[in-house]
C-alpha cells in the first residue's frame, strides 16, 4: 500500500514536472505527454495500478441522483391536472444510465391522460453535453415503444436544454426540445422560466397530430428552497397547437389554447 502511494505520489509529481517542460516547449511529442512520464522511472504495471487507484477517488467514481424536476398541480376552468417530470440516473463523468419519465393525470375523470417512461444510455460527447440513446415507451394515451436519440447538456449562458427524436414502432418519427433557465432573485428565491416545443414528421391520426410543429408550452415557476433537495413553487403555464394539429383537436371539441394556473414541488435526493 505504501508503496503504491508512493508511486502514485511520483506519477503527480513527474507528471507536473513533465508538464510544465510541455508547456515551455510546444514541440514536444505525443510521447512526452505527462500521464505516462513516471513509466519511465518505476515499473509501468505499477504505475498503472497506482493510476488507477488515483482516478477511482478523482473522477472514475459512480455515482446516483433521483429528481422530480416537476411535481405539481395545474389548474384551468376549474379542471385540475396532476403532472409530473421526474428523472434518474447511475454512472460517472462519462457513461451514465438515465431514466426519464413523465405523465398527465385528471383529477375530474380520474383518468391517466398521458404516461411515458424513457431509458437511455448516456455518454459524454464534450464538457457539457452527452449524447443519449435508449428505448421510450407510452403507457398512454397508446401504448407504443419509440426508438430515442438525444442531446441533453447546458448551453451557454447556462441554459439547460434537452432535444431528443423519436421513432416509434409504427414507423412514426416525432422530436421535442426543452430549454429551462434559473435566475436567481436571493440565494433561496428562483424564478425559472421554461419552454418546450413538439414536433411530427408526418400527421399521426391516432394521436391527433398534425405535421410540422405540434404545440408549445411556456411556464414560468417561482419556488422557493426550503433546502436545496427541497421547494416548493407557484406559476404560469401557457400552451398552445399550431397547423392541423390544432384543426383535430378543435374537431374534436378541445381547445388549441390554454393557461394554467400551478403548484407544486421539486425534489431530489
Amino acid at each position: 500500500m505504501r508503496r503504491t502511494l508512493f508511486s502514485a505520489f511520483a506519477a503527480l509529481t513527474i507528471a507536473a514536472s513533465a508538464s510544465a517542460q510541455t508547456h515551455d516547449h510546444p514541440g514536444a511529442s505525443s510521447e512526452d505527454k505527462p500521464w505516462s512520464q513516471a513509466d519511465a522511472y518505476f515499473d509501468p504495471a505499477e504505475m498503472d495500478a497506482a493510476r488507477a487507484h488515483a482516478q477511482s477517488h478523482s473522477g472514475n467514481t459512480a455515482f446516483a441522483m433521483v429528481r422530480f424536476d416537476r411535481l405539481e398541480a395545474q389548474s384551468s376552468d376549474g379542471e385540475t391536472t396532476g403532472v409530473w417530470d421526474a428523472d434518474a440516473w447511475y454512472g460517472g463523468d462519462v457513461n451514465k444510465i438515465w431514466l426519464k419519465t413523465e405523465g398527465e393525470y385528471s383529477f375530474e375523470d380520474s383518468d391517466l391522460e398521458e404516461a411515458e417512461v424513457q431509458l437511455l444510455w448516456s455518454r459524454a460527447i464534450s464538457r457539457y453535453f452527452d449524447l443519449q440513446t435508449g428505448v421510450r415507451y407510452d403507457f398512454e394515451p397508446k401504448g407504443q415503444a419509440h426508438a430515442v436519440l438525444g442531446v441533453q447538456g447546458l448551453a451557454p449562458y447556462w441554459f439547460e436544454v434537452d432535444g431528443a427524436a423519436f421513432l416509434s414502432e409504427s414507423g412514426d418519427l416525432t422530436a421535442s426540445f426543452e430549454a429551462e433557465y434559473e435566475l436567481l432573485l436571493t440565494n433561496r428565491l428562483i424564478l425559472q422560466p421554461r419552454l418546450e416545443a413538439n414536433f411530427s414528421a408526418q400527421d399521426i391520426p391516432e394521436r391527433d397530430l398534425g405535421s410540422g410543429l405540434t404545440d408549445i408550452q411556456a411556464g414560468l415557476r417561482l419556488r422557493y428552497e426550503i433546502r436545496r433537495e427541497f421547494a416548493p413553487y407557484i406559476g404560469i403555464k401557457y400552451q398552445s397547437a399550431f397547423g392541423s394539429t390544432a384543426d383535430r383537436i378543435k374537431a374534436a371539441g378541445g381547445e388549441a389554447d390554454d393557461t394554467r394556473f400551478v403548484t407544486g414541488i421539486r425534489t431530489w435526493y
